[in-house]
């Protein structure tokens, strides 16, 4: 399916054919899963939060113009459901709270487990870039939006989401490099 079949398919769910969602929900479900479990940490929580996305398109689809590609529009709306979750959330959860172990660790080799150190590390920082930034790594990153489409689901100019890439991403190296024990530049 390509961006405008996955719009064809969305109008037919905006006018009642609402068992389509199903070939939306099947290509799109661990796309959005990976993009809350970068924001949150948390599987369960992501999880919840992906079946949160597709109520909502189910009960917004009259809300779809198909001016945009259907992928801007469902990550605008995984992104309010994100926002929503923060709004409701205790202002302070640990790290541990958020962040499964995901290392067994006894039994590995060294180089495993330095590379598994790395990735902890890697997630640790991102946690520790504020809400706006981690969402913009994930977007461009980890869900390989274009920054066209960044920009248009933003609301902002292409120029602007690759300064705030670029910040973003300084500032991701310096997180982590503290997170080393290193000097941070």
């Amino acid at each position: 399916m390509n961006a405008a079949s996955d719009n064809q398919l969305m109008q037919e769910v905006k006018f009642g054919k609402v068992e389509k969602l199903a070939l939306l929900f099947e290509k799109y479900h661990v796309r959005i899963y990976n993009f809350f479990l970068r924001l949150t940490g948390s599987p369960g929580m992501s999880e919840d939060l992906v079946q949160e996305v597709f109520l909502r398109i189910l009960k917004y689809r009259s809300t779809f113009k198909g001016q945009s590609p259907f992928i801007i529009w469902v990550y605008q709306i995984a992104r309010n459901v994100h926002i929503d979750h923060l709004r409701k959330q205790k202002p302070s959860v640990s790290l541990e709270d958020q962040w499964t172990d995901l290392t067994a660790g006894e039994n590995q080799p060294a180089e495993t487990l330095e590379k598994e150190h790395d990735i902890d590390l890697v997630r640790e920082a991102l946690h520790r870039l504020p809400v706006k930034k981690r969402e913009i790594i994930v977007l461009s990153r980890y869900q390989d939006l274009q920054y066209k489409e960044i920009a248009e689901l933003l609301g902002c100019r292409i120029g602007t989401v690759k300064a705030q890439v670029h910040r973003a991403i300084q500032q991701l190296g310096k997180i982590y490099r503290e997170l080393q024990g290193g000097i941070a530049t």
